[in-house]
């Protein structure tokens, strides 16, 4: 009998200046970045910890301390080693819905889905992304910080 495990990751960064802003490993076209130790990608964050909490296995910040080896360091290289910390897990399906006022995110999505599902080496049917806003309410709402949250499905191999 397979063992099926879900975890639930949430991540959240406020913008700053002077960065460009990465969202589901792309590059997207704005005024602000999000502040970071590593390319600030909520999203990317969110699928880490939902993955990370599925087996078990903490949190992204403990395996990818704010020390200056991860600085900078591209959110899809964290997810990709992540995959390899998960290696006797079968990734079943990934949702993740990112709360952001601006930018408007609809036409990036399957792009995003695409890059996500290749790191992860699963089918791109594999991984859900919606976008919602704040309703003007809040950071989220005053396009001050953009959040994320994920589940993820994994079951051994």
């Amino acid at each position: 009998m397979k063992d099926i495990r879900t975890g639930i990751g949430f991540d959240m960064h406020p913008f700053v200046k002077g960065r460009p802003l990465i969202l589901g490993g792309i590059k997207i076209p704005f005024g602000l970045g999000l502040e970071g130790h590593s390319d600030g990608d909520a999203l990317v964050h969110s699928i880490c910890d939902a993955l990370l909490g599925s087996c078990a296995k903490r949190d992204i910040g403990y395996h990818f301390p704010g020390i200056k080896k991860y600085k900078n360091i591209s959110s899809l290289l964290i997810l990709k080693k992540v995959r390899h910390m998960l290696k006797e897990y079968k990734i079943i399906n990934i949702d993740v819905t990112v709360i952001a006022q601006k930018p408007r995110l609809s036409l990036l999505i399957n792009t995003m889905r695409k890059k996500i599902a290749g790191v992860l080496g699963i089918a791109v049917s594999g991984v859900s992304i919606k976008s919602t806003t704040a309703k003007g309410l809040g950071a989220i709402g005053n396009s001050e910080a953009i959040a994320s949250i994920a589940i993820a499905s994994v079951m051994t191999n």
